[in-house]
């Protein structure tokens, strides 16, 4: 098995990733902290975890079964911290320096990932600082952001960056055929709107309700056209997100009770004793924080194909001839750019910024869609 298969359209990093993975014991080739950074769907935590898997293979007698180990999640010296909070706190990074200080059990090296380290406060970068500057011996940290200005500068510099290019809709395509056995016509289609967002695009192709999902976003979107109208479709968008969550989560929530009760001794219908109860509250806080964080990755989704939307009708009001994002409704997005000036279009662009930015702040979803959509209503400069 090659632990990179499905990192796509990231040749020259893989060549590279490969070479320290071989030479890891040179510590003019090996560091012990590195910051993978590229844009939404190229493949940073798959690459993080691609990496932490070489590493442990290359130093093995059982390289395959160290990569699958990895892969799976389960391996032992490897890792990965995948928040269900908006930020991520301190505690989460508390247990993972507990684990750093461990040697290693099965395999060479002790692999620390923090997938989103940009979700970090300044106060918990700054007490992963000392870590990453000296490490024990074995120990690898691996963060992984959208870019290195995501990151405090203390951090940045104490680690090697990689940059992750963003893939071609074609190299996404030419994935989702070879490995899921998608149509290549809708294939391509799923990647192209998905800008290039590897697992968007596998979620577009394969399932029916998310496409049914984002026709259903756009078409509200390009409806937009008076105040009332705006408003009407963020409460609109804000369903669909929490559709898109939910559609995510799936079961987890009732399988997650399930197990716990199943530990404890108890049926679906038992009464739980005062002595456990505790625990099962502890279980639905960790559920209500999953669904908060889905929802606002919902409503992120929802701001990236409006930012497709505004960048296709913006090239359009500048008449420069680049190819479409939203090819499947180039019509609507005609209309919607013949009704707006590029100033307005380029002030709503800014103003997704603004949301997203919000919903870091933990604005509640509803408000940040509300002051980003009346910006889309024709002839409304901020």
């Amino acid at each position: 098995m090659d632990a990179f298969d499905d990192l796509v359209g990231q040749a020259r990093v893989v060549e590279m990733l490969r070479h320290t993975s071989a030479h890891a014991e040179d510590p003019q080739v090996m560091t012990h902290a590195w910051l993978f950074t590229g844009p939404a769907g190229s493949g940073r935590s798959k690459a993080a975890i691609a990496f932490a898997a070489e590493l442990q293979a290359a130093a093995a007698q059982d390289p395959d079964r160290q990569r699958q180990l990895v892969a799976a999640g389960t391996h032992p010296d490897v890792t990965v911290l995948h928040t269900e909070n908006v930020l991520i706190k301190r505690e989460e990074v508390t247990k993972m320096l507990r684990t750093a200080q461990m040697s290693p059990s099965m395999g060479h090296w002790r692999i620390q990932i923090i997938e989103d380290a940009d979700r970090m406060t300044e106060s918990t970068s700054n007490f992963l600082l000392k870590d990453i500057e000296e490490p024990p011996d074995h120990t690898v940290w691996i963060l992984c952001a959208p870019s290195d200005a995501d990151l405090l500068p203390t951090i940045r510099s104490r680690a090697r960056v990689v940059r992750l290019d963003t893939p071609t809709p074609q190299e996404v395509a030419d994935l989702l055929v070879r490995r899921d056995g998608v149509d290549p016509e809708r294939a391509l289609i799923s990647a192209t709107v998905a800008q290039s967002h590897v697992g968007m695009a596998r979620r577009l192709a394969t399932d029916s309700d998310a496409r049914q999902r984002r026709a259903e976003t756009m078409q509200a979107l390009l409806g937009i056209t008076s105040l009332s109208a705006a408003l009407d479709v963020s409460r609109r968008l804000l369903a669909l997100a929490k559709d898109d969550a939910e559609a995510l989560l799936g079961d987890a929530e009732a399988t997650e009770r399930a197990r716990l009760l199943r530990q404890m001794g108890l049926g679906p219908d038992d009464r739980v004793p005062p002595r456990l109860r505790g625990q099962l509250r502890e279980a639905e806080d960790d559920a209500k924080r999953r669904r908060k964080r889905a929802l606002v990755d919902g409503v992120d989704r929802v701001l990236t194909d409006a930012q497709a939307l505004l960048r296709d009708a913006l090239l359009l009001s500048l008449g420069s001839g680049e190819a479409l994002i939203n090819v499947d409704v180039a019509e609507g997005v005609a209309e919607f750019a013949a009704r707006r000036n590029a100033a307005q279009l380029l002030s709503a662009i800014d103003a997704i910024d603004e949301a997203r930015q919000q919903l870091r702040r933990n604005v509640p979803p509803a408000l940040a869609l509300d002051a980003f959509l009346v910006t889309m209503i024709p002839g409304v400069l901020r």
